[in-house]
């Protein structure tokens, strides 16, 4: 869903200014280490799926929600791997409105799913080595980010997920 009720009613008020929204961020590897990464419609770059956390959501099922919209992956937060924010996180949309993410990245375990896009926020959809990160167009925050926390797999503990994907 590219973008809820919730934002378009604060988008009404406020315009195009910019708004600080908390999100979600999967980083979802398979049983080859690879990430897995989404091509975002509207500039085309690179990105792992995620999104902003809707009123009355936990950052864990934002994530689980958000990767399974994207991407089609049903997953299970592993671990906190860090929030993330400030202008590096700041995208200006084709449509003018601005947004500057406040970002928790969990480290997810995929549970089902083939990786496929959306046709409405993702173009594509796919599992990423970490020697094939350099090759491809990431989004500004992605290229800062996805390196170091691909190197790095520290986990944590975090409490359960209640959000599940519609039945088909």
């Amino acid at each position: 869903m590219p973008t809820s009720d919730h934002l378009r009613e604060l988008r009404a008020l406020v315009g195009s200014r910019l708004l600080v929204v908390p999100s979600a961020t999967g980083l979802v590897f398979d049983h080859d280490d690879r990430v897995l990464l989404v091509r975002h419609a509207d500039a085309g770059v690179w990105v792992p799926p995620g999104g902003a956390i809707d009123p009355g959501e936990t950052p864990q099922d934002a994530v689980v929600r958000e990767v399974f919209e994207e991407a089609g992956v049903h997953v299970e937060p592993v671990a906190l791997r860090g929030v993330f924010g400030g202008p590096a996180n700041r995208v200006r949309y084709r449509n003018g409105d601005e947004v500057e993410y406040v970002m928790a990245v969990f480290e997810c375990r995929p549970l089902s799913g083939t990786p496929r896009a959306d046709g409405v926020e993702t173009l594509d959809a796919r599992w990423v080595a970490s020697a094939e990160l350099a090759e491809l167009p990431l989004a500004a925050w992605a290229g800062a980010l996805l390196p170091p926390l691909v190197a790095r797999r520290e986990g944590a503990w975090i409490p359960p997920v209640t959000w599940r994907p519609p039945r088909p």
